[in-house]
């Protein structure tokens, strides 16, 4: 898999990326976990769903928030962080100039930021929220939430508490025009150790590929 440097708002921006050949291919931007926390773009949560959309079709980017790895800047508590996933996907559609459908895809703390992105770029069609922290960060913006998703969670979670997802996705359930699906994953931590980050992902692909069969790529 490549290693690609792309320019960022504040400096470079260190990724990897994984295109395909076919010109019109998906496009999928995945994000990390909080940079203060250990979280980057080789997280195994992160490093699962890159692979698991570049299996699918996809042409994938993740990539580290400023001031993580070879990225410049430093840590903005998700201002910067959010435009930083900007600065991706614009990386993203030049490099795949023909791609019609981009998703998002992120863990924790990127999952936060990637509902926000969601907000922000009208362009992506689904997204793919994993441990969502609700119970630390505010998702009052997705009012209304502009796409269908995927939010999953293990139920043994104590980072981001299952109560707290449960709430949230009851509260994006009740928005119009938009499917929410829900995946638990039984006994599963926040961080998916083994046997359970296989579970996700297939649960992840099982999703995906089914929006694929309906054609919203």
């Amino acid at each position: 898999m490549p290693e690609v440097i792309f320019p960022g708002p504040d400096g470079r921006l260190e990724g990897r990326f994984h295109p395909r050949s076919e010109r019109d291919a998906p496009v999928a931007v995945v994000l990390h976990p909080h940079p203060q926390f250990g979280g980057t773009m080789n997280n195994r949560v992160v490093h699962k769903l890159h692979y698991a959309f570049r299996d699918m079709g996809f042409s994938v980017l993740r990539f580290n928030f400023r001031g993580v790895g070879r990225s410049q800047g430093e840590f903005d508590h998700g201002n910067g962080e959010l435009s930083d996933a900007a600065s991706a996907l614009d990386y993203l559609q030049m490099m795949n100039q023909n791609a019609k459908h981009f998703w998002v895809a992120g863990f924790s703390f990127g999952a936060w930021v990637g509902m926000q992105l969601l907000m922000r770029r009208p362009e992506l069609t689904g997204f793919v929220s994993v441990s969502p922290p609700a119970n630390v960060y505010d998702f009052s913006f997705l009012a209304p939430c502009p796409s269908s998703g995927l939010i999953i969670n293990g139920t043994s979670d104590r980072v981001a508490t299952p109560a707290h997802t449960r709430a949230l996705v009851k509260k994006l359930r009740a928005q119009k025009g938009i499917t929410i699906d829900h995946e638990e994953v039984k006994g599963a931590d926040h961080f998916f150790k083994d046997p359970h980050l296989d579970t996700m992902a297939s649960k992840v692909q099982a999703y995906v590929e089914q929006r694929l069969l309906e054609g919203v790529r």
